[in-house]
Order: structure tokens, then sequence, then C-alpha cells
């Protein structure tokens, strides 16, 4: 130990000493220095006059936005293809066989330049953008919605959504319970949804519907108002789902080959649809296997957005790296960089092994 204290004090002191010799200030006070840098993709109001610690948690905040919506997506997405490839159907089989392959063995590095590249920069000009419906339009710049609009009697909307909410899952709680002590099934998902929607939707209109929407209008070279998903947030969105979702799935295909075949004769001898099948007696059981993998898989998904630097992103280490070009500070950034990405994925792993401890055999 006195060892180890000791070589850490070594190069503790020599770092210091190299960072004096040149020039180059130690600590975290630039975090509040002025940054000047732009920021193209933002979630929260951003301006080159706001602070390197401001300009950096816009950053955490694009990382965490497309790590989420990757892992929803990635999630989804492999669970069908996971499904498919224990299909009876060949052709479905082998469809999924081939896309796990493909991949999987590319780099995600490739797969975002090609995606960036090729895919999105063959899409035509704003003014012969593809219209999709009505206000949703598709171009090389960029994926247009229709921005929603907050009117008047919106908080009274959210606050009687949040109390059908509450109602739709003291429902769902009860069918299961009842289902317990009577052995009558009752619709506990559909019941609650029905709840939930009915409640908003009434809500809704008594509120005088609080939401409307902005619809995106080509005007000059591009569409203004609504709102843009630029070509870099989609080319990392589309590369991290498609290449994790070739993982997921074989978690998922691994999980449903582990339930015992007994099972499944057992099912369908009591004639049991193979859909209710699949819902009720393959998943459920898959998932005690599948669980562990796929927390790996979402760490890596986490780590593997720093790749969004390659196609101009603004993440954290886009935005790390440009802040470490201007002050030269790169010993705080890097330490930052590892302690945002280390409780991210620690976060991870606690929800995942909680969830993990609810899906295992309790053995009595």
């Amino acid at each position: 130990m006195v060892v180890v204290i000791a070589i850490l004090y070594v190069l503790f002191s020599n770092t210091q000493e190299n960072l004096a010799i040149r020039g180059i200030e130690s600590g975290f006070a630039f975090l509040g220095h002025e940054a000047g840098l732009p920021i193209g993709d933002s979630l929260i109001d951003y301006s080159p006059t706001r602070s390197y610690g401001y300009a950096f948690l816009v950053g955490i905040l694009n990382t965490l936005f497309v790590s989420v919506l990757a892992i929803v997506f990635s999630t989804l997405l492999g669970i069908v293809i996971g499904v498919a490839r224990v299909s009876r159907n060949w052709l479905l089989a082998r469809g999924a066989a081939i896309y796990v392959e493909t991949l999987r063995n590319l780099p995600l590095l490739l797969t975002l330049f090609f995606i960036y590249t090729v895919v999105l920069a063959a899409l035509p000009h704003p003014r012969d953008a593809i219209a999709l419906s009505d206000g949703v339009f598709l171009s090389k710049r960029g994926f247009y919605l229709p921005r929603p609009v907050a009117e008047d009697g919106i908080g009274l909307f959210l606050g009687a959504s949040a109390v059908a909410l509450v109602l739709a899952v003291m429902f769902w709680r009860w069918a299961k319970s009842y289902k317990v002590r009577t052995g009558r099934s009752v619709s506990g998902l559909r019941g609650a949804l029905a709840i939930f929607l009915a409640l908003s939707g009434l809500a809704f209109l008594a509120s005088g519907q609080p939401l409307t929407s902005e619809l995106p209008v080509y005007q000059g070279f591009n569409f203004k108002g609504g709102l843009s998903i630029k070509p870099e947030f989609a080319s990392l969105l589309i590369g991290l789902v498609l290449y994790t979702a070739a993982y997921v799935a074989e978690n998922v295909r691994s999980g449903i080959q582990s339930v015992h075949a007994g099972q499944i004769e057992a099912a369908n001898a009591l004639g049991v649809s193979s859909g209710v099948v699949t819902r009720m007696v393959l998943l459920p059981q898959a998932l005690r296997v599948t669980i562990p993998a796929t927390t790996n898989d979402y760490a890596s998904l986490v780590k593997n957005s720093s790749l969004a630097v390659a196609i101009g992103y603004p993440d954290m280490v886009s935005v790390g790296g440009t802040i470490i070009g201007q002050n030269g500070q790169a010993i705080e950034i890097i330490a930052m960089w590892m302690a945002v990405y280390l409780t991210i994925n620690l976060i991870i792993s606690l929800g995942m092994n909680m969830l993990n401890a609810r899906v295992q055999l309790v053995e009595r």
C-alpha cells in the first residue's frame, strides 16, 4: 500500500510540474469560464456565452438522450429479431440470422459512416423533400415533424393525466391480486390502458384542448418551424439501434432455446395458441437467461455512443474534446468523462440487477 501511494504521489507531482512548465492551469475552476463554443444540437437553451460547465452539461444530456432512445428501440427490435431466429418459418429464421451475422460482424463505426454518408446523404434536397404525411418531411438535412405547443390549461391536463395513470396502475395491480385470489382472469393491462386513455381524453376536452402543433414550412433554403431531427443524431441513433439489436436478438434466442421443450409441448397439448405460448410461457422464462447478457450490451451501447464524435453529433466526448482544444485541461475533462460513463453504467447495472432478481426462480 505504501509503495502504491508513493507511486501515485510521484505521478501527481510530475503531472503538476509538467502542467506548470507548459502554463496550463489545473483544477476545475475553468468550468465557470465562458465557453465561446457553438453547439448545434441541445436539449436545453444554450448559447456560446454560457460556461464550460454548462456546455459539458449539454453534452451529457445529448449522450443520455441518444442512449436511452437507443436502449428502448434496440430492445424492441432485438426481441422481434430474436423470436424470428427461432421461428419455424424458414425464410423468416434465415433472414433474422443474416441480419444478426451481418450487423454483429461489422464495426459500428463503419455502420455509422454508411448510414451518414450513403443512406441519409442520398435523400433529396429540402425543396424536394419526401412528404410522409401532413407536416412530416424527410430530406438530407433532417427529419421534420410537427412540434407540440402547450396552450393555456396544459397544467390541468397533465395533472389529470397523472391521476389517470395512478388509477390505471391501481387497477392493474388489483387485477393481478384478484387472479391470484380467485383464479379468474381479468385483463388488467387492457383495463388499465382503457382507464388511462378514457380519463386523459376527458381531461383533454375539459381543459380546452391545451395542446396544439406547429407545422414545419419550407422557406428560403430549408424548413422553418416544427421539430427537426438532424442527420447526425438520426445516423447515431439508427446505427446504435441496428448494432445493439443484433446482440439483444442473440440473447433472446438463447433465452428462448433454454426453455425446456416439454413445456411448449404441454401448452400445445392443452390447445394454447402459439402467440399465448410465446407471450406467457417462453418470453417470461427466457428473461432469466436474457437479462444478464443484455446488461452488458446496454453498457456497451452507452460507451459506443462516444463514436458520435466521428459524425459530428455533439455528445459529451465531442463537447469535451472541443474544450480540451481550447484550454488544454485534458486531465480534468478525461476524469469527468470517466465519472459520467461510470455513473451511467452503474445505474444501468443496478436497475438490471434488480429486474434480474425479480424474474429469477426463488427456491423454498
